[in-house]
């Protein structure tokens, strides 16, 4: 006999080592067997599991446990990437607070060797928490975005890019992080609204020009006075750049500043002289419609810079200070600008206050500076939206620097048609839209990365600052061989990849590319992607890319885009708001399949809405099928050698069969078609509904009765039923239905094996029987008005109306007799009887086309009642005029949140619809 209770904490370490142990999680080697494959978004080494991994390994590990019951060769590749950024951080700060010398004082060799070493301790963390998750990956096959075999592969891409002209070295902005000295992908830049101020700056005008400005206008926007002017006003949040400014941008349609358009201006503190250009960047409705131009630290300035023919000037070093240009004379040759530009920054030597400084102290010097020479016209106070690092929390600088790009826009182009001619889908087909405007917008990847830890780039710089790009240091000194009479010292360019750049390769690289391995034959292209939104370009577009170019095949031909989970009132979970619901925490408390349901029965939406309390809930699910299971082994259900559920006669196990029949075709489409939360809300259905609420409900009069022959088809059909519900449901909550195919295989004919092994039912549409459908579906349809109608109306439980149907026909008076028993126990009602007329003191209702008296008289207090209806409308109605008022207001609808005003119509919706059930539970009491 089961035990009172499943233990999630005792049951899930023990059932997750009998499935590794077993050798399921790898791809079945029956070569015959259809090949089923997905690629895990490896997620960082230094990661713990979050709420957002569970939902998406939750997901993926249905695809495979589904797929693998189906038959199917499954390989679900599991995986984690190296992270570049990340990983030296915490390896620092380890370092920090040990006391030990920092990286650049240990050196790169040594440093890289502690990252090696915190790896082997710390790094596995990750696919261990995913391992409580149930997830079934062939860890086997487990890849690390740094192990060898991923190296060759970074190689070989990087060399051969370079080849064909796709990877080159280029200067251009990057977001600069200045706290930890490398450039950073816009993924890895969080925007955040900050305090800040409009600082205005008038910029003298040269050669003594001057032009006149409007100053009044009438009514209709037609400037009636002018003022004449020597100057132009730009507008700024950031004065620390002006020493970078190359040129002033007006409208080519703005009059005011027609006059003054290639003329120029004397940039104040350099006295620097830059010119008045014409560019549709400048917005004549903001500020005095005039922009300062820095192309070395902005990047729409960078764009105005190259439409305009700008020079880009740098006014800040690797830590975001003000250069010093006395020790930047060298490095402005070997950054290769021109004589012109040297010059031009020459002139900042005559202003050493600000050499050296912070540029946040700069800032404040240059606008004191401004102040004091007059200059400085307004202080506009506001708030703006500001890029940081998300990792070092600093604000990220625009800098211009050399660094390696990948010719993105070649690339694109098949990715692009791929997806359009419909070989690699998205589902939802909304995504595409992302998937598509990032791609036909696409720009330079920058690739190179000013971090330690990652894949080194394979590129060799000659004495003369040649370049030399090859696999191995070996292959390098050949290539220079050809330049020189003798072998020359070469320095390996000290930056590594992005690490995006080698998680574009990770489809193929992690089944053996560049060798052409049996894994790749099988399993390329993978099957089905899950993801998330926020990385379609990032990750998703990149192996797109990279797959085609070096397969010449999409690496996916499906791409599922889970949503992104959201505390229970729509908002963002975060350490800071302790909104956070941390999956690990759930595991300990509940389990690991109440989570895992929860997370499929919500992913149907963008934004999934979760609370503690939605996951307990489906942990009572759980329950619910263990008390089933518990039920039918006191009734003796036990599992019977040969049983065939074509032949069964009762009409309750007829119609079970068809309705397990209709839940697995239901569940399979569901899950094929990438729809987990119907899948997982129809098994829910099916489960608690159909099995639990009704058939075990019918079938308890059968077990308690005197017919032998139905008792016993009733037991084996119960326990068949069972069976077929573990194996649809094991995907979903794969650790109670183990547990339960177990146990409940202890009875009966002995198991082949593992649940996780079973075969996945395909039932015939021969098991779905019209007519036992059509009459239980009667008996469940009357029950339920009657209880809903108790309800309504408040009957105490204890109590049992009489129940009459009035005329009823012959074949509703054949029904009547057959579920008589079922009628009185499930309705709880005294008596089911006939009559030619409702009773005085019934309440009719109409169920199965017939009308059906439940007499209340004496029952309920009809005064009391009435009172408690009307007091409850009128609570309603005050709720529905509160709540209309607040839709109604249009401040309240554009300035609350979304969610915010979602809730207050779905309250409303809720608010009406119990007012019309009230309404009708009132009408009935006036016929009484």
């Amino acid at each position: 006999m089961l035990e009172k209770t499943f233990e999630p904490q005792a049951a899930e370490p023990r059932l997750y080592a009998q499935w590794e142990e077993s050798g399921l999680f790898a791809p079945r080697t029956d070569g015959a067997a259809e090949a089923y494959s997905i690629v895990i978004p490896p997620p960082n080494v230094t990661g713990s599991l979050h709420i957002g991994h569970a939902l998406n390994n939750t997901l993926q590990d249905i695809l495979a446990r589904y797929h693998r019951m189906k038959g199917k060769a499954v390989l679900w590749l599991p995986g984690t990437d190296h992270a570049g950024i990340a990983t030296q951080m915490v390896v620092e700060r380890q370092l920090a607070a040990a006391g030990n010398v920092g990286r650049r004082d240990m050196g790169r060799d040594a440093f890289i060797e502690k990252i090696w070493e915190w790896k082997a301790e710390s790094g596995g963390t990750i696919v261990r928490q995913l391992r409580r998750l149930g997830a079934s990956c062939d860890w086997s096959r487990e890849r690390f975005t740094l192990d060898e075999g991923l190296n060759a592969a970074v190689r070989k891409v990087f060399v051969q890019l370079h080849k064909e002209g796709l990877i080159y070295r280029d200067k251009r902005l990057v977001n600069w992080d200045p706290h930890f000295q490398t450039a950073i992908s816009d993924l890895e830049v969080e925007q955040r609204e900050v305090d800040g101020a409009y600082w205005h700056f008038a910029y003298p005008l040269a050669d003594e020009e001057t032009y006149e400005h409007p100053v009044t206008f009438d009514d209709e926007g037609n400037a009636t006075e002018w003022e004449t002017r020597s100057f132009i006003v730009v507008a700024t949040t950031r004065p620390e750049t002006m020493l970078g400014d190359t040129g002033v941008a007006v409208h080519p349609n703005d009059e005011r500043y027609a006059a003054i358009v290639g003329k120029s201006v004397i940039l104040p503190i350099t006295g620097r002289r830059i010119p008045i250009v014409a560019d549709e960047y400048a917005d004549p409705t903001k500020g005095s419609g005039a922009v300062k131009i820095t192309p070395a630290h902005d990047f729409n300035d960078f764009q105005v810079g190259k439409r305009a023919g700008l020079p880009a000037i740098n006014v800040m070093d690797a830590f975001g200070r003000i250069l010093n240009f006395d020790a930047a004379y060298k490095g402005v040759d070997a950054e290769g600008r021109t004589t012109e530009d040297f010059e031009i920054l020459r002139l900042v030597e005559s202003f050493p206050d600000f050499a050296g400084l912070d540029r946040f102290a700069a800032r404040k010097a240059i606008v004191a500076r401004a102040e004091e020479e007059g200059w400085l016209r307004e202080i506009e106070k506001t708030k703006h939206v500001v890029p940081h690092g998300d990792r070092s929390g600093v604000v990220i600088e625009p800098w211009l620097t050399d660094q390696w790009y990948v010719d993105a826009k070649v690339l694109a182009q098949p990715a692009l048609k791929a997806v359009e001619q419909g070989d690699t889908v998205f589902e939802p087909k909304s995504y595409e839209k992302i998937y598509f405007e990032w791609l036909r917008n696409i720009e330079p990847w920058c690739i190179s990365r000013q971090l330690w830890w990652g894949h080194r780039i394979p590129a060799w710089y000659g004495p003369n600052g040649e370049i030399y790009v090859a696999e191995t240091a070996e292959d390098a000194r050949e290539q220079a061989m050809a330049d020189y009479d003798s072998e020359v010292a070469l320095t390996q360019d000290e930056d590594v990849l992005d690490t995006w750049f080698s998680s574009a390769l990770w489809p193929f690289s992690t089944m053996g590319w560049p060798e052409k391995t049996e894994d790749l034959e099988r399993f390329y292209p993978t099957s089905d992607l899950v993801t998330a939104a926020d990385i379609i370009f990032f990750w998703v577009a990149r192996m797109m890319m990279m797959g085609q170019h070096f397969m010449g095949e999409v690496p996916f031909k499906r791409v599922i885009i889970n949503g992104l989970v959201r505390d229970e009132k729509g908002q963002k979970m975060s350490k800071s708001k302790g909104n956070v619901i941390d999956p690990l925490g759930i595991i300990d408390e509940l389990g690991a399949d109440p989570l895992r349901f929860t997370m499929a029965i919500l992913s149907g939406t963008r934004d999934i809405k979760l609370s503690k309390q939605r996951i307990e809930g489906y942990r009572n699910f759980g329950t619910k099928l263990w008390n089933a299971a518990r039920f039918s082994q006191m009734n003796e259900a036990r599992r019977v050698e040969g049983f065939d559920p074509a032949t069964v006669e009762q009409t309750i196990n007829r119609w079970i069969r068809g309705e397990l029949t209709k839940a697995e075709r239901a569940v399979s489409e569901a899950i094929e078609g990438g729809r987990f939360d119907d899948a997982a809300g129809g098994l829910y259905r099916f489960v608690w509904n159909v099995f639990c609420d009704w058939y075990l409900e019918l079938a308890k009069p059968v077990f308690q009765g005197s017919d032998e022959a139905a008792k016993t088809e009733t037991r084996a059909m119960t326990a068949w039923t069972l069976d077929q519900t573990l194996k649809l449901l094991h995907p979903v909550m794969p650790f109670i239905t183990e547990e339960l195919w177990a146990e409940l295989g202890k009875e009966g004919p002995a198991r082949d094996g593992l649940l996780m092994g079973a075969e996945w039912p395909v039932l015939p549409d021969a098991f779905i029987d019209a007519s036992a459908e059509a009459e239980i579906g009667w008996l469940v349809d009357l029950v339920g008005e009657i209880r809903g109608l108790r309800a309504e109306m408040n009957v105490p439980p204890s109590a049992k109306p009489p129940l009459a149907f009035v005329a009823p026909d012959a074949v509703t008076a054949e029904l009547i007799a057959r579920h008589r028993d079922l009628i009185l126990t499930l309705g709880r009602v005294s008596e089911v009887g006939s009559a030619d007329a409702a009773p005085t003191g019934a309440v009719t209702f109409v169920s199965g086309g017939s009308t059906i008296a439940l007499s209340l008289a004496g029952i309920i207090d009809l005064t009391a009642e009435r009172a408690r209806l009307e007091k409850e409308i009128a609570a309603l109605d005050s709720d529905i005029g509160h709540v209309n008022k607040k839709l109604g207001n249009p401040n309240f609808v554009s300035r609350a949140a979304p969610e915010v005003v979602d809730e207050q119509r779905a309250k409303l919706a809720e608010a009406e619809a119990g007012k019309i059930k009230l309404q009708a539970a009132l009408a009935r009491l006036a016929s009484l």
